[in-house]
């Protein structure tokens, strides 16, 4: 069991990609697949000439639209193979929802002050690279941001500033050196009452990655999954030297060389991106992006952020997608 989680780590950790913004580079806010690579509805494979066809499946889960894309002989190994996928998908919003109430990491929290608890497998890997990605930004990165994340959540909907004392309450309750990991037994211990965990910034990438094994164990060798700002891909299809991904130009763009549409080219790999084009709050004539700094517990103004992707592997790895920033005078923040 101890070298089955060790592995499973070492999976989790060889896939984590840094995205990471900085305010004094050009960004951009989107990706999306673009329509002129995938005009081709069918391509014919390699071994046996046999003739694959393309299919698009969506479903809700983790608070954002997952998109499959995967090519197949036919539609009933295509649903077979999307549903697994989807499936896997689903249990790992439930394990690591903080929207779900009786999520394994909601129960998890609720434990903050109290002694060690027992995690499963996913959540304790997802965990200990969340930890790992602290430490190595110093904490930039920080999964314990949980109590700023709901305040700025508010913050927004009301369409106004937290308040300083509630916003200071929040800040104490954050730390990543107060979320203890027992790796020999796989224990989690939260040491402040009322903390809590935030993974909104590394659980939809792992899935994602988690989902395209599903579909690589099911036969399923040229596909792309989708999870708002996280994709992760395999080989594309036959007859195509990559996947091209749209990188949308930022809603602010004021020159036609922002407007530009870019492109990336990927093949079993990766990219992830995150930024303010969906969620911010304006408040006196000011833009606060939902990019937060621990530090500090503010959210930062005018955020954006830059795309980054990562080469393949002789398998996808697993991917998580930390969010990881620095501003101008390089304070850390966290996504």
């Amino acid at each position: 069991m101890r070298s089955q989680q060790l592995s499973l780590h070492d999976r989790v950790m060889s896939g984590v990609r840094y995205r990471i913004a900085s305010c004094l580079l050009f960004a951009f806010a989107a990706l999306s697949i673009s329509a002129g690579q995938e005009r081709e509805s069918q391509a014919t494979s390699q071994l046996g000439l046999q003739t694959s066809h393309r299919f698009t499946f969506s479903e809700a889960h983790m608070g954002t639209m997952f998109r499959i894309v995967l090519y197949a002989p036919d539609a009933t190994t295509a649903e077979k193979a999307s549903r697994a996928a989807f499936d896997r998908i689903a249990a790992l919003d439930n394990t690591m929802s903080d929207y779900k109430p009786d999520s394994e990491l909601m129960r998890l929290s609720r434990g903050a002050g109290g002694p060690p608890a027992k995690v499963s497998e996913d959540l304790f890997q997802v965990l200990a690279a969340a930890q790992e990605l602290a430490a190595r930004s110093g904490g930039a990165f920080d999964v314990t941001v949980g109590p700023l994340v709901r305040l700025w959540r508010r913050a927004r909907r009301r369409h106004e500033l937290p308040d300083a004392d509630r916003l200071a309450q929040a800040l104490a309750l954050v730390g990543y050196r107060n979320l203890l990991l027992d790796p020999r037994h796989r224990t989690a211990q939260l040491l402040k009452p009322a903390m809590l965990l935030d993974l909104g910034g590394i659980a939809k990438g792992y899935a994602a990655d988690e989902a395209l094994s599903v579909l690589k164990r099911d036969g399923i060798t040229s596909a792309l999954v989708a999870a708002a700002g996280d994709i992760v891909c395999s080989r594309p299809p036959t007859g195509r030297e990559s996947w091209r991904i749209e990188i949308a130009a930022p809603v602010a763009s004021t020159t036609s060389a922002d407007k530009r549409t870019r492109y990336l080219s990927l093949r079993d790999a990766a990219v992830s991106t995150s930024g303010d084009a969906e969620q911010d709050l304006d408040v006196s004539s000011r833009h606060y992006s939902h990019i937060i700094n621990p530090a500090t517990g503010m959210a930062l103004p005018d955020a954006t952020a830059l795309p980054l992707s990562r080469p393949g592997e002789s398998r996808p790895t697993a991917t998580p997608s930390p969010s990881v920033c620095w501003d101008r005078s390089r304070s850390a923040v966290w996504n």
